[in-house]
Order: C-alpha cells, then structure tokens, then sequence
C-alpha cells in the first residue's frame, strides 16, 4: 500500500523508517473534514510518483496523543521529514502541483544542507521541537 493510515499498532513501522534517514510525508487531516477526504486523491497520486517515500494519512483526532500539542489550524497540512529533520510543516493548497514542488524541493537539498534549513529561522526551528514526528513516535 502507498499510503499508510497511522494508527496505534504500525507506529513503529513509521518510526523506523525515520530512524533510518527515510523520508515521509505525512497528511495531517481529520475524518469529518470535506477537504482531506478531496485531497486523498491528489496525495494518493503524489505517492504514486515517489514510491521511494513513505506517505502517511494521520487522522489528528484518532492520533491526538501522538499529535499533541502540534497546531494545524487548516486542513490539509503536510509535515515532511528526513530522518531526525523536519522539512516543511504547513498547509498546503488542494493543488497537486504545489506539493509536488515542495516535495522535490525538499528532495534535491543534501543531509547537510537540511540540517541547516532546519536551524535557519524560528520558524523551522519550532518544527524541529513541535512537528518531529520520530520524537513524537519514540517518545510515547
């Protein structure tokens, strides 16, 4: 399957993945929300064009302890992460080619150059301590 639904018992299969410098790119959305069940489709196809990645639908209210604290005012909301680094946490529009273009964006940069995205502003730095989903899997 492309897309893996978080739920409580293959946690640490997407911990794992993070744990070995994978990349994944999760959905933040909810079951009641018209634009996440619109936007399935469109994340669904950018899986298909990045088998490499590890796409993840996570329901922020049947994951609300993993979630926490994590603030996603506007559905949908990506979070993207390589390894220990998060790389874009944010929504995003229901346009395909927007996240397609984030995605590879995220992609090109090196190890280096992402760690030092990760420190460059407040911002990215409060999705390092907010957003880092290893964290959030590993600790809980």
């Amino acid at each position: 399957m492309l897309i893996l639904t978080l739920d409580n018992h293959n946690r640490s299969q997407l911990a794992d993945i993070l744990g070995e410098d994978g990349w994944v790119v999760a959905c933040l959305c909810a079951a009641w929300c018209g634009s996440c069940r619109e936007y399935f489709a469109n994340f669904a196809a950018l899986a298909q064009r990045h088998p490499q990645v590890q796409f993840t639908w996570i329901d922020i209210e049947d994951q609300a302890e993993l979630v926490g604290d994590l603030d996603v005012d506007n559905f949908p909301t990506l979070l993207i992460q390589r390894g220990d680094v998060v790389t874009f946490l944010g929504p995003v529009e229901m346009d395909l080619r927007l996240a397609e273009r984030i995605l590879q964006a995220q992609m090109t940069r090196s190890a280096e150059e992402l760690q030092a995205e990760a420190h460059s502003s407040d911002e990215r730095r409060r999705w390092q301590q907010e957003g880092n989903l290893l964290r959030r899997l590993t600790d809980n």
